[in-house]
């Protein structure tokens, strides 16, 4: 590497408090991460490079992407630098990198812009009467801001003018980068892993997978490695998109870490990234060693709706009704179900020493949230990467609360109901074996890289019918201890 920039990244990082770096949302790129994503860059013939790099930092995407011209790998005549910083501290070191490289002659013309790269590019895609024009750009290397946009910012208003609908800096970011390519152009980001799933990111998934062909994903299995320095824990991946190309096949690559050394690499059709018939367009992310994915869409068909199944969020916000929850139940009470209340096929209520309430009072301001007592699923909103599973699912037998006729369930539950009534419960015992499964783990963190398990994800999976779904409830009660692996077993044997 011709110009040191992680040890100034390291420096700037120990001096930058938090608080400045939540304002701009923006974490410099290690070195090793900066010289991967410029590996990525498919060599293609060609005299003049544009190389757009918002956000820049202090430089250093562009220089992996200029030393990786300096070794002769990618050969152009003619390289053009485009830097957008906003952060005063950060342009004079980033001023002083790409100085270096024009000196070398690596880099025939290097502006840096001052300016907000969403105001500057929306005003040049837009056409604005005084808009300072932007070139057409053929490459992009960026690791984008990340801080969500209010609906009513500034931001947000700009961007739709140039039809993009997204609610995160870093999204917004990559599809102006995207619109800004001339076609052919080759965009490489590093991201968080959000956008992959979930409806607020829907428009901007059909943004790009509109305009570009999804190339390339690297998925970093440590999610706490590629910025480890600043402490984001935040799952970051890295995408390649060609503007404009065909869509084919998507190089998937995985590693543990920035390290790269345990790098693996599979080839999947596109169709097992981006499932032909879902309209949310959830982008799934599989292992490089998994065809989960594939096995998924293949082998179970069912929708929610097709078993008569709805799936929502409990209802009870606690803080919200906080002069009705009671730590123990009374007369006029009915039990409130937290996540705390469930440990695995186990229900502990009321729990003694709980610090959540137990029992909520049933009146006219929280009866509207209650449901009759029943057999539901109930599956934990909140979990980490790091668990052993992503979805935890359990049941909820009436048999527990045999003096109530109605229950609570609280925000960071979600339940599996039919039309806000019970489940027959062996359809009930069959969805938590289901839900519970390795398999079905590993699927859902194909495309869910936070830690929160939405509604919405879970009516995005495709279920075993509601026979199967029976015959497997009923197999279940009768093993309530089953270990894990013959719960697979049998799921896998039922579903085959």
């Amino acid at each position: 590497m011709i110009v040191d920039t992680d040890s100034v990244r390291l420096a700037l990082s120990a001096q930058t408090d938090a608080g400045r770096k939540a304002q701009f949302g923006q974490f410099l790129t290690p070195s090793p991460v900066a010289h991967f994503m410029a590996s990525l860059f498919r060599v293609v013939p060609m005299q003049e490079c544009r190389l757009l790099d918002p956000g820049a930092g202090i430089g250093t995407l562009s220089a992996a992407f200029l030393d990786r011209c300096a070794r002769g790998e990618l050969n152009f005549r003619r390289i053009a630098v485009d830097a957008f910083e906003l952060d005063d501290l950060l342009q004079p070191h980033l001023t002083k990198t790409l100085e270096s490289y024009r000196r070398q002659h690596l880099c025939q013309e290097s502006t840096i812009r001052g300016q907000d790269f969403i105001e500057a590019a929306v005003a040049a895609l837009a056409g604005d009467l005084f808009a300072e024009p932007l070139p057409r750009y053929t490459h992009a290397i960026l690791n984008p801001p990340y801080k969500k946009m209010r609906s009513d910012s500034p931001h947000r208003s700009d961007l739709r003018r140039v039809g993009i609908e997204t609610v995160n800096l870093y999204s917004a970011f990559v599809a102006l980068s995207l619109a800004l390519l001339e076609e052919g152009g080759q965009l490489v980001a590093i991201i968080p892993r959000s956008f992959c799933n979930g409806p607020y990111y829907r428009p901007f998934r059909d943004f790009i997978l509109g305009r570009a062909a999804l190339r390339h994903i690297h998925l970093f299995h440590a999610r706490n490695k590629a910025f480890r320095d600043d402490n984001v824990l935040q799952e970051n991946i890295i995408i390649v998109l060609e503007r404009g190309a065909r869509q084919d096949s998507v190089t998937v690559t995985v590693s543990t870490d920035d390290s790269f050394n345990d790098l693996t690499s599979i080839v999947y059709p596109f169709s097992g990234i981006v499932f032909p018939n879902d309209s949310e367009r959830f982008i799934h992310v599989p292992s490089a060693t998994s065809d989960t994915p594939v096995a998924q869409a293949s082998t179970l068909t069912a929708t929610l709706a097709d078993l008569g199944v709805s799936v929502s969020t409990g209802p009870i916000v606690d803080f919200r009704l906080r002069q009705h929850l009671l730590q123990a139940p009374e007369s006029g009470a009915v039990p409130l179900l937290y996540p705390g209340h469930f440990s695995g096929n186990r229900l502990e209520w009321p729990k003694k020493d709980f610090r959540k309430p137990n029992a909520i009072s049933i009146n006219a301001e929280t009866e509207r949230w209650l449901y009759p007592k029943g057999f539901y699923t109930v599956v934990r909103r909140f979990s980490s990467k790091e668990e052993k599973r992503r979805i935890v699912a359990s049941v909820v037998d009436p048999a527990a609360f045999p003096e109530a006729e109605w229950l609570g369930f609280e925000n960071h539950l979600n339940v599996f109901h039919s039309q806000r009534h019970g489940l027959t419960e062996d359809v009930a015992y069959g969805l938590a074996a289901f839900l519970n499964t390795r398999a079905l783990d590993t699927y859902f963190r194909s495309f869910n890289g936070h830690t929160q398990v939405n509604a919405t994800d879970l009516r995005q999976l495709r279920y075993p019918s509601h026979v199967l779904l029976a015959r497997l409830g009923n197999w279940s009660k009768k093993h309530p201890q089953a270990a894990p692996e013959k719960i697979d077993e049998k799921v896998k044997a039922v579903t085959a």
